[in-house]
């Protein structure tokens, strides 16, 4: 899909007092060389960062395309140009190996990883270690869950960092971006008190997802996810790991398995049928496409917390 889609609404824009912002596009001609501070984004939540931390001082480029699963994703030497332009690139090290060897590569001044703004665990393929299955260290990054920014928390604090970045990179406009920083990570705990509240209590904790997304946000509020496939969305289960999951879903009161926008929802809606258990979406929000349940960060994760509350039956 090549659409362009304004990251914040106006609405939002308003609402962190950030102005007008210019949209995210992969449009080599709208990266480098502009009179704005040009950034290039890895993917949808750090172009999220991005825009909204800019705000009208930054024109903010994303490598992944709309609709476009980011692990999938393979730089093109239009691509390779656009980093070589920019004044700033954004990413998370560990979640596309492409991007990292890339950004490796260039000569750009501003690297900001946003991997080293927070910390960065070791969640295996889901709530529980199984039987076979091979054990990672933490210093394996291979093992590492990349997915921080739905925990709203990490997600704060990745956002400090970057603002930080962005007033030493383009110091003219630093009391803008600080500012910025400050709504947003405001925001964000807004968004972190409701999904505290929200699923403090409920009669399940226990959650079935398409692949381990989600390991962050079932630490911070107490949940365990039970992933189909580990981090990586394209490994298949074992038919071991599917029985597994049919006998917890019986013990744990399971009601629904969790699939996602981005891949394929075929063995989700296998195991569903087999366990006679509900489908339904959470959305791992690497990227904003029509069929997302909002149009931004918030709006998504707001319909992946109503997802969440009716799965495990809150109170």
């Amino acid at each position: 899909m090549n659409v362009r889609r304004r990251l914040i609404p106006a609405a939002a824009a308003a609402s962190l007092g950030l102005g007008a912002l210019t949209a995210c596009s992969s449009d080599s001609a709208a990266t480098g060389n502009t009179d704005k501070f040009d950034v290039v984004a890895s993917f949808y939540p750090m172009a999220f960062l991005a825009e909204q931390i800019g705000g009208a001082h930054a024109n903010v480029t994303s490598l992944t395309e709309p609709g476009q699963e980011p692990h999938d994703l393979e730089i093109s030497t239009q691509q390779r140009a656009q980093l070589e332009e920019a004044d700033a690139a954004l990413y998370l090290k560990g979640l596309q190996p492409a991007v990292d060897e890339a950004v490796g590569q260039t000569g750009i001044k501003t690297k900001i990883d946003a991997a080293t703004l927070t910390h960065i665990e070791d969640h295996g393929t889901g709530g529980h270690s199984h039987e076979g299955e091979e054990s990672h260290s933490e210093e394996d990054e291979g093992g590492r869950d990349p997915h921080v920014w739905l925990d709203p928390v990490k997600y704060a604090e990745i956002a400090q960092g970057v603002g930080k970045a962005f007033e030493k990179a383009d110091p003219d406009h630093a009391a803008d971006y600080k500012k910025n920083t400050e709504a947003l990570v405001t925001k964000l705990k807004g968004l972190d008190g409701d999904f505290e509240n929200g699923l403090r209590n409920t009669r399940s904790k226990v959650f079935f997802t398409n692949h381990a997304a989600f390991g962050y946000l079932a630490e911070r509020y107490g949940l365990t996810q039970e992933a189909i496939s580990g981090v990586d969305p394209d490994s298949e289960p074992s038919g071991a790991r599917v029985r597994e999951l049919q006998q917890e879903a019986k013990a744990d009161g399971v009601t629904t398995v969790f699939y996602e926008t981005l891949v394929s929802d075929k063995t989700a809606k296998t195991l569903a049928r087999d366990a006679h258990l509900r489908t339904d979406v959470l959305d791992p929000i690497e990227g904003i496409t029509d069929r997302s349940r909002g149009d931004d960060y918030f709006q998504v994760m707001e319909a992946n917390l109503k997802a969440l509350q009716t799965a495990l039956g809150a109170k």
